[in-house]
């Protein structure tokens, strides 16, 4: 296999003091001359970063890349500088970053520097299809073959990148990107500075069906979707719609790709889902969890705050005490499978049967006694 080529994406050179990192009360500095002065132009792992790169150190394993390290500024714990310094090396090539969470660092200076700068006028592609009786705000881009519905509500400085369709009475906060294709049904609400990749649908139907004898009856979904603020919505996500009251997305919650949300789910604030994971209709997800990739949660559930959810594990009852739950089989050779499978289905039948060759050892016990 060939080396990893590595091609850093180079913006303009930002200083310090504009990535706005000297307000940053937790960082210490150390550098040579005022780190208000010194300027970056891309971000970088450890062991590839060059000059006026951005590098971040959070694990101590990858310590030793350090010494190799040349980049401009680097992002590292208290511990981890005072093993640098005791390599007798010369650390005055670096600017170091001296707090206790490198990678939220790392992860803020690269929001400002990647960010998409907000449109400085307004700017509506002549393919667009605008309602007259559609809010349209100030600084808003709209590109090409975009519909924006009647009553539609578009904030300040927003961005509807082509293909985008705006329902009606959907209301988009300010500062918000949806990029390519994303549709948004009618009544939903979006917040301020939510991202939207492409492909994701929000405010669709869900599976709301009665059973009859002659099949399926359809129950019309008359809720929304509500998107709170500061939201990160994946592409090819589907968030479904209420059926009678809202599915509902708190603020800060960070959904990946191919992630489904059925109707009337409630996701607690700060909230991170990772791709392909799904669940079924009026599950609510407490703040600060973290649900894993592939992971599946049924209907009508009660997830606690701070629950971490591992991926690839089916949820079924409620979780009411935080921590983290895994129920993923450790995978196996196909021939031991095979073995082990017959086993695990009759788990409850080799109980029974211990049980009640417990109770006549215990019983005979009694009668020598």
């Amino acid at each position: 296999m060939s080396e990893v080529s590595y091609k850093p994406v180079l913006v303009e050179p930002r200083t310090l003091a504009d990535l706005f990192l000297m307000v940053q009360a937790d960082v210490r500095w150390a550098a040579t001359e005022d780190a208000r002065d010194v300027s970056v132009t891309h971000i970088a792992p450890l062991d590839l970063a060059r000059e006026n790169a951005f590098a971040f150190l959070s694990n101590p394993k990858f310590r030793e890349q350090l010494l190799r390290c040349q980049a401009r500024v680097i992002a590292l714990t208290a511990t981890d500088f005072e093993w640098l310094q005791s390599q007798n090396i010369d650390t005055t090539r670096s600017t170091f970053a001296i707090c206790a969470q490198p990678y939220a660092l790392f992860a803020m200076v690269a929001q400002r520097l990647y960010s998409p700068a907000a449109p400085e006028k307004t700017s509506i592609h002549a393919s667009a299809v605008i309602a007259p009786t559609a809010q349209i705000g100030k600084n808003v881009c709209i590109g090409a073959q975009v519909t924006v519905d009647e009553y539609a509500q578009i904030g300040d400085n927003v961005t509807l990148a082509a293909g985008v369709v705006v329902g009606r009475h959907v209301k988009i906060g300010a500062n918000s990107h949806v990029y390519p294709n994303v549709a948004l049904y009618h009544d939903c609400e979006i917040g301020a500075r939510c991202i939207i990749h492409s492909g994701a649908v929000i405010g669709s139907d869900g599976f709301g069906f009665a059973p009859t004898p002659k099949g399926w009856h359809k129950i019309p979904q008359v809720g929304r979707v509500l998107v709170g603020d500061d939201v990160e919505i994946g592409a090819n996500t589907t968030i479904d719609r209420g059926a009678l009251t809202d599915t509902v997305i708190h603020n800060g919650v960070k959904i990946d790709n191919l992630v489904h949300i059925a109707h009337n789910c409630v996701i607690g604030a700060r909230t991170a889902i990772a791709g392909c994971a799904a669940m079924a209709g009026s599950t609510e997800i407490g703040e600060s969890c973290m649900i894993g990739g592939g992971a599946l949660l049924g209907g009508h559930l009660r997830i606690a705050d701070n629950t971490i959810v591992s991926g690839g594990t089916a949820i079924i009852s409620d979780i009411k005490t935080a921590g983290q739950y895994t129920g993923i089989y450790p995978a196996s050779t196909h021939r031991e499978w095979e073995r082990n499978a017959p086993l695990m289905r009759h788990l409850a039948d080799l109980r029974k049967r211990i049980r009640g060759l417990q109770k006549n050892a215990d019983t005979n016990q009694q009668g020598k006694d």
